[in-house]
């Protein structure tokens, strides 16, 4: 046990070190929940020093109190990177990362369900020379499928330590974590593995470079075989040697080794994948029995229909309707129970405080802004619920699968299926996820374009809309016409992206797509646990960071638009003008504040679009967060008419009236025009900043926001305008 002893007068601390250990594992090998399980709760995010890879950490306290601190890496299939994350992942485990320290232990989390694939990474870690774990994962699965492994036949054979669990059960965690504690405080003179890289044909042509990278910092026999065979077979494993001294020796060396196996009729690009995997196989065919296979698996059965052709679209476009619908439907009876308790809240305030400007703030600035938002809870906390539940069966996958097919029309390869399907949440963490795109040419294409995709801000404001002005009506007696409106402001992010990224791959972002394999996982069944904590994690990311924005804005804007009070003068001019039956602008006391003539400025250039100046407002606030302008609407219906506790925003709505016509300012194109322009607008602040961060410039975030704007604009124009001429004005 290695220690830190500090002693005083007073007492004598032993301060124990940290015993690093990390996570590795192919994607879809079920690394997060082991993750998870092994954490719980006590889990750190950040980025790694100086690049926009995410850090996931947690601890974990073993024996003695003994620290040791999990961390979780990006998904790898091998030590060869391919994107940034990945670079990260295996200069971690390589030693060579300037900001993180090898481990001490590395856990490889494998797919029991396929083991060849994800023993591939676990015997390369091997040859590092680190000590393993290897963590069988999804043994329920296994069991399913009649599926046996000799584990102690699989851990004398690798000479490490394997543990068979299943993560989303829980069932092995205890005996993982007792074998982390035991090998983690082993250190480097812990059990080392095997290496299962044995052919005295490739070793001759090979020692050369192994002599070399022993002289050039790789102790170990076997870790020196296994790069010598990496730099033969994949350039980008050579090209990671370059900045070393004596890299011209190295690339002849490596030239040399290329001629000789060509010369031996062995194809050098496939050197270390056929001498790995003919390990690989033999041993899975030594400790794995499988039976034979009668038909086609359950998973395979289902995807005949779900990833048809023709049928998978279909397919999934009936999913989604019933998830909107059923958003709609569901989160009816707790938001009306919200909309009592503020209702409540803010009579209760009232009788608290005497009038005046404190009282005014409070009620009509932040009950009613911050309120008219956190109604919304309910519908984002569903949302959540069934992204979570497509995502854990399996389907989100599938989802992908589909739409790969229209990506690659449109000039996007496959990998930016899921970025784009993750900004269905929250842009930000949407365009995070890019890094894994490995052809960058495709990831600033992706990034330009995944804030059209419809996310979880844009609810409320659709929600707004659609129940104040369109019918609640059954079409055909199965499809809920509310249901279908929201479902259509989601495909119209979509068409609007594939618009988008058909012009910009042509005009601006010019360059070759690259292929990509997509993997689909079985399909299996939620474990509702996981489901309900990334929901409480959803809703309540959503109350404390959507909220603190809120609730700053609506105290700003009670009082740019509570003051300037008008002055004695003007209440008499509308007096009179009311006594002489003549009629008055019920908002002329906030059309004379500072947020009514900011509106008003901007009105001339959103009238055509159907906007009025109140509207203005909430456009402008609405930048911090898409879902602010609610309560800025929440706000100003409130201050106008302050002699109520709280009015129901959708009947002010439905009930505004323009002072000179007396024409409604809301018609249900108003709301269309406005939900379009929300859906094509880029309103906010953090995803400009995340694309700053992320392409590390200021001209792609000014021009997403300049070319969005433009296509909003013109958008919403258009219908507004071509629905007036029909008639659909009033």
């Amino acid at each position: 046990m290695s220690a830190e002893i500090n002693t005083d007068s007073s007492r004598v601390e032993i301060k124990q070190r940290v015993v690093r250990v990390a996570l590795a594992g192919n994607p879809n090998s079920g690394k997060t929940s082991v993750f998870n399980a092994l954490t719980g709760l006590r889990q750190k995010i950040a980025n790694y020093p100086g690049v926009t890879v995410e850090r996931k950490s947690g601890m974990l306290t073993g024996p003695d109190r003994q620290p040791f601190e999990i961390i979780d890496l990006p998904g790898i299939y091998s030590l060869v990177p391919k994107s940034l994350d990945e670079q990260i992942a295996v200069d971690i485990l390589t030693g060579t990362c300037p900001v993180e320290p090898p481990p001490d232990l590395v856990v490889v989390v494998a797919d029991v369900t396929n083991l060849p694939r994800n023993l591939y990474l676990c015997t390369q870690i091997i040859d590092i020379g680190l000590p393993v774990i290897l963590a069988l994962n999804m043994m329920d699965v296994a069991r399913k499928k009649n599926l046996q492994v000799n584990v102690e036949g699989l851990a004398r054979r690798l000479n490490i330590p394997v543990v068979p669990i299943s993560a989303k059960q829980m069932e092995g965690i205890d005996e993982l974590k007792d074998t982390i504690f035991l090998h983690g405080r082993k250190g480097a003179n812990g059990r080392n593995g095997h290496s299962i890289l044995k052919s005295v044909e490739l070793a001759r042509v090979c020692e050369p470079l192994v002599t070399w990278f022993q002289e050039h910092g790789i102790d170990s026999p076997s870790g020196a075989y296994a790069e010598a065979l990496r730099v033969i077979s994949q350039p980008q494993a050579l090209e990671r040697w370059q900045n070393r001294n004596g890299r011209e020796e190295l690339s002849g060396l490596v030239q040399k080794a290329r001629q000789e196996l060509d010369a031996r009729g062995i194809p050098w690009k496939q050197a270390e994948v056929r001498i790995r995997y003919a390990a690989i196989d033999q041993i899975c065919a030594q400790n794995i029995t499988q039976p034979k296979s009668t038909g086609s698996e359950l998973s395979e059965k289902i995807d005949r229909i779900l990833t048809h052709k023709y049928f998978g679209p279909v397919f999934m476009f009936l999913i989604l309707a019933t998830i909107f619908q059923s958003i709609y439907t569901w989160a009816e009876v707790p938001m009306t129970a919200i909309e009592n308790a503020l209702g409540a809240l803010g009579q209760q305030v009232e009788q608290l405080l005497p009038p005046g400007p404190l009282q005014d703030m409070l009620v009509n600035g932040v009950i009613a802004g911050v309120g008219a938002v956190l109604v919304f809870l309910p519908q984002i906390v569903f949302l959540f619920f069934f992204l979570a539940i497509l995502e854990d069966t399996g389907y989100l996958a599938r989802v992908a699968f589909i739409m790969d097919r229209f990506m690659a029309k449109i000039g996007l390869s496959g990998q930016s299926v899921i970025p784009l399907l993750s900004s269905f949440a929250c842009a930000v963490p949407g365009i995070m996820a890019t890094r894994t795109i490995q052809n960058q040419r495709d990831r600033l294409l992706t990034i330009l374009v995944a804030p059209f995709m419809s996310c979880s801000a844009r609810l409320p404001v659709y929600t707004l809309m659609i129940g104040a002005f369109i019918p609640g009506i059954w079409l055909g007696g199965i499809f809920y016409l509310p249901g279908l409106v929201l479902l259509s402001m989601y495909l119209l992010g979509m068409v609007a992206a594939v618009v988008a990224a058909t012009i910009l791959q042509k005009f601006v972002v010019k360059g070759e797509s690259t292929s990509y394999i997509m993997e689909l996982p079985a399909y299996r069944m939620p474990v509702w646990r996981f489901i309900f904590y990334r929901v409480y994690e959803a809703g309540k990311a959503f109350v404390t960071n959507a909220g603190k924005i809120i609730m700053a804005v609506s105290i700003v804007l009670w009082f740019l638009a509570s003051y300037p009070k008008p002055d004695a003068k003007h209440q008499q001019d509308m007096l009179a003008l009311e006594k002489s039956g003549q009629t008055v602008d019920s908002f002329h006391e906030i059309r004379q504040s500072y947020a009514g003539r900011l509106g008003q400025l901007i009105e001339p250039v959103i009238r055509p679009l159907g906007f009025d100046w109140k509207i203005g407002i909430g456009l402008i606030t609405s930048f911090a967060a898409r879902e602010v302008i609610v309560s800025t609407l929440a706000t100003i219906y409130n201050l106008q008419d302050a002699d109520e506790t709280s009015v129901d925003l959708r009947a002010a709505l439905q009930n505004d009236r323009y002072p000179d016509t007396g024409k409604p300012v809301f018609t249900p194109l108003v709301a269309i025009s406005l939900m379009i322009f929300f859906v094509l607008a880029c309103q906010c602040m953090s995803t400009l900043a995340i694309v700053r961060r992320e392409t590390n410039s200021w001209r792609w975030p000014v021009f997403m926001f300049v070319y969005m704007l433009i296509f909003a604009y013109v958008a919403s124009f258009t219908v507004f305008q071509v629905g007036t001429a029909l008639g659909f004005g009033s």
